[in-house]
């Protein structure tokens, strides 16, 4: 189930749309080499925001709760991605590491990591993906508390404007325990390497 409405646009109209960007660059879009471009860019849009065919709170919706009481905390981290800024459709590549303090039940792990690329295969703001991700887990789980960290480079600040290769942002959101007890969200970055320095 999607969370947004069925696109009325054809892929007739969107490769029609590539063209039109190719004449606008200068380029021949009847030129041999550019003739399958149009369907090539429209296939790879659809797998780049197939996120948007999907919610991300139905892969946390089938849960363990036998779990022999395990209580403490479950850290998935260096789940790498690969998204788009919204802003210029450039794109942002990074890792995500994500933890939950559970309840009575758990989710598996590969579910953390099917959401992290839901919501990263949208046009995004770094900081909205994060709280977002933050919030589906909070929401599918009611877990004691979540906490998502994710440090990602920006294309569109890296081949295009100030050039600045080499720089990635830090983002981060904390709920329940984690942003409540230091101890808590301590361990959760010594768990992922920040609070050393390592990436």
């Amino acid at each position: 189930m999607s969370e947004h409405e069925p696109s009325d646009v054809t892929r007739e109209q969107a490769e029609e749309a590539v063209r039109t960007l190719l004449r606008w660059a200068g380029e021949d879009p009847q030129r041999e080499g550019l003739l399958d471009t149009p369907r090539r860019v429209v296939k790879a849009y659809r797998d780049w925001f197939s996120g948007y065919q999907v919610d991300p709170g139905e892969y946390l919706r089938r849960t363990f709760e036998e779990v022999a009481g395990y209580d403490e905390m479950v850290v998935l981290r260096d789940i790498e991605f690969e998204s788009h800024c919204e802003h210029h459709m450039a794109p942002i590549i990074g890792r995500a590491h994500v933890g939950y303090l559970p309840t009575n039940r758990v989710v598996g792990i590969s579910k953390l990591a099917r959401v992290v690329d839901a919501y990263a295969r949208r046009f995004q703001v770094q900081e909205k993906m994060t709280a977002e991700i933050a919030r589906c887990i909070q929401e599918n789980l009611n877990p004691v508390g979540v906490a998502v960290v994710i440090d990602a480079s920006h294309e569109c600040m890296t081949t295009r404007g100030v050039h600045k290769r080499g720089v990635s942002m830090i983002t981060s959101q904390m709920l329940g325990s984690f942003r409540d007890d230091a101890r808590t969200r301590t361990e959760f970055l010594n768990f992922i390497g920040i609070s050393r320095g390592v990436r």
